[in-house]
């Protein structure tokens, strides 16, 4: 490959890698307001590449990522008095039931459904610590404790299923797949409160224009080789 056509195709990926993320801090932004969202990184490194595209002579570097990573740190918690909102102070996920799977989440924005279960605002169905579905006469009369256990009328129905993993990844709408092993959360549990999302808007934004930038420079750049491209061409017909 010309060195020339391997300019523009590193400057291409970065110009993809660069879209990728305005795509995540776009979503960052977006779910600044979310309950329980964990901000998106990436973790990006290089390659270098020489003409032939190996990776020896380094002459070239060439920008991809790695993978999608999270930050994990703790939200502030913001009251609600809502008696079926609740909050994880600490490390820990609320267990969910969607479908055939079980996932996890810090949002826990609860109601009960007709059925009285126990549900989230997307009405997949909160676990105990047994795995099954918890079941409530009504939204009177609850507490909550620390520890995750719900009483109803003073007698206990049930134990929040509250589990923290070594890794665990995004899947869309404040879930996270477990991937890592299982293990010992140490939390509390604050009824009545939520935990709002760990973004800075501002730094957010800062990335944001910082990154449009940086795409715009990959596309003046590609634009340029381009045309000097062609006058080179038109010269060597001349």
């Amino acid at each position: 490959m010309a060195l020339d056509l391997q300019s523009i195709y590193v400057l291409a990926s970065g110009g993809s890698r660069a879209m990728e993320q305005l795509d995540t801090t776009t979503n960052n932004i977006a779910n600044a307001n979310t309950s329980g969202f964990k901000k998106l990184l990436i973790e990006q490194m290089s390659q270098r590449l020489d003409e032939n595209g190996s990776d020896s002579n380094h002459l070239l570097v060439f920008p991809r990522f790695k993978q999608t990573l999270l930050d994990l740190s703790q939200g502030p918690l913001k009251e609600t008095k809502a008696p079926l909102d609740l909050a994880i102070d600490g490390k820990g996920y609320f267990v969910i039931q969607r479908q055939n799977e079980t996932l996890l989440t810090r949002d826990g924005h609860f109601l009960l459904n007709e059925e009285g279960y126990l549900v989230d605002s997307l009405g997949n169905r909160v676990l105990d610590t047994q795995n099954r579905p918890i079941q409530l006469d009504s939204q009177k009369d609850i507490t909550i404790t620390q520890e995750g256990a719900i009483y109803q009328k003073g007698k206990k129905v049930a134990l929040l299923q509250i589990k923290d993993f070594t890794k665990i990844e995004p899947v869309g709408d404040t879930y996270y797949r477990p991937v890592g092993a299982a293990q010992t959360g140490e939390y509390k549990v604050h009824q009545g409160f939520l935990e709002g999302s760990n973004i800075n808007p501002v730094l957010e934004m800062t990335s944001l224009i910082t990154t449009q930038r940086k795409f715009e420079i990959y596309n003046n750049i590609i634009k340029s080789i381009d045309q000097l491209n062609q006058k080179t061409n038109e010269i060597g017909k001349a």
